[in-house]
């Protein structure tokens, strides 16, 4: 499959990575654009990538429907690439097959999850992961 020549091109569709380049990729952006003493992005870049873009500041529930994700539009607003929950500044996105990361600038972490689940909708796997690394945090940062 991957590796046919397709006539739809479809964004991040297809998308082939390890657990191991997605982390690398994420540590990037939690470190704001910078990795293994390398600039990759700007500082700008990656706040502006992160930072809620709707209109008037709204969330997702005001401006769209959840099509394949069990993900709670209220209070989730959306950047350059990510949906950032506007309550804790987290920032994160998942695929159709329940892939998930995510990243919290407060506390300095970095979720993922690399699954293969169709459809994502049906089971809530990736807010048990965000609830389940939340609750193991004794004191928190801010």
């Amino acid at each position: 499959g991957w590796r046919r020549n397709l006539r739809f091109r479809s964004g991040g569709g297809g998308l082939i990575s390890t657990a191991h380049d997605y982390h690398r990729f994420a540590r990037m952006l939690l470190r704001g654009g910078e990795l293994d003493g390398v600039r990759l992005l700007k500082a700008e870049t990656v706040a502006a990538m992160h930072a809620n873009h709707l209109p008037g500041a709204g969330d997702l529930a005001h401006h769209s429907s959840s099509m394949f994700s069990e993900a709670d539009y209220a209070g989730i607003g959306f950047g350059l690439g990510f949906a950032t929950d506007l309550t804790t500044g987290e920032y994160f996105w998942g695929g159709v097959f329940s892939t998930f990361f995510f990243i919290d600038p407060r506390e300095k972490i970095i979720g993922l999850l690399m699954t293969q689940h169709l459809p994502s909708n049906v089971y809530p796997i990736r807010r048990q992961l965000r609830d389940a690394v939340r609750g193991t945090i004794v004191t928190p940062f801010g």
